[in-house]
């Protein structure tokens, strides 16, 4: 997840740090297949791991936590399968937006990815955080990484991306994870619209929470659950979107829908024959959407 209210104050991201134990955890309670392999997550845990992962290892059959994981690491690992396609068809661009505790840039297995630039957006403190963690872990950051500190409700991301070498003539993947429920339709409106006039054939990969009835009975008990404690972080949920509502934002922004996809369709349907506690539900969807081909590129 992604810098939020907490973030816009004095703190760090706390749903960032929840989300990269839950990654974590899903290589230690959950049996085969891995739905998706963080190696580093712990490790950017620091001194929270034996006790963020505790949780998992002790009651990992709960659903509210068997469900931080499946939401995870399924978001995780389709945006990554994505990525991996279209670094093999050229692109050379990757815009993590929130990028919280994200790993990708740091993992050994991604070396197999055609070079790609990354560029790492977050709120400075949360970004802050992660790169004291980092330090604190030994892990070094890449060349090809640059660290965006970019307030979404304050900041021109379009500024600060090309001041970070961030190219607008060329096509780029950006990815906008566990973000978006957590920020004002406005400024979503405002951040797809600097997207919209990326290159064509840049490819926005994003994922949003359903409003109640459209829910289904796993998705609406983990709102009950959650959304007390998510607000008690500061980070409390304000946007819930229904399908034709995203269509809307993003063919506003001038970007086209690709496909709306449920949580059950991001892993191979046969990894869903499962011995654990992780199960599909209808709570959260991911949205994939391109910049056409006649769209004008962002302005130098």
């Amino acid at each position: 997840m992604a810098s939020s209210e907490s973030a816009l104050g004095k703190s760090p991201s706390a749903t960032a740090v929840m989300a990269a134990a839950a990654r974590a955890a899903h290589l230690i309670v959950d049996r085969p297949p891995t739905v998706f392999r963080d190696a580093l997550a712990e490790r950017l845990l620091g001194e929270q791991a034996g006790e963020l992962i505790g949780y998992h290892r002790s009651h990992g059959d709960l659903q509210i936590l068997a469900d931080a994981r499946t939401q995870a690491v399924c978001r995780s690992r389709y945006t990554e399968d994505a990525l991996v396609e279209a670094a093999a068809a050229g692109i050379g661009q990757y815009v993590i937006l929130g990028a919280g505790l994200d790993s990708f840039a740091y993992r050994d297995e991604t070396h197999e990815v055609p070079r790609i630039r990354v560029f790492e957006v977050d709120h400075p403190v949360s970004q802050q955080d992660k790169r004291c963690r980092l330090a604190a872990a030994g892990i070094a950051v890449p060349r090809h990484v640059a660290h965006v500190p970019v307030d979404f409700e304050r900041d021109d991301l379009a500024d600060r991306l090309v001041a970070a070498g961030f190219d607008h003539a060329r096509p780029a993947v950006v990815a906008w994870l566990g973000v978006s429920m957590y920020l004002a339709v406005d400024v979503l409106s405002e951040t797809l619209a600097v997207i919209g006039q990326f290159a064509p054939g840049t490819e926005l990969i994003a994922d949003y929470m359903l409003p109640e009835g459209l829910r289904d009975e796993a998705g609406q008990r983990y709102v009950d659950l959650v959304s007390s404690a998510v607000s008690g972080l500061g980070e409390r949920w304000r946007t819930f979107l229904s399908p034709p509502d995203v269509d809307r934002l993003l063919n506003e922004a001038g970007l086209s829908t690709v496909e709306h996809v449920r949580q059950h369709e991001m892993i191979p349907a046969a990894e869903w024959n499962r011995s654990d506690a992780l199960a599909p539900s209808d709570l959260c969807r991911i949205v994939r959407a391109r910049v056409p081909a006649h769209r004008t590129t962002f302005p130098g």
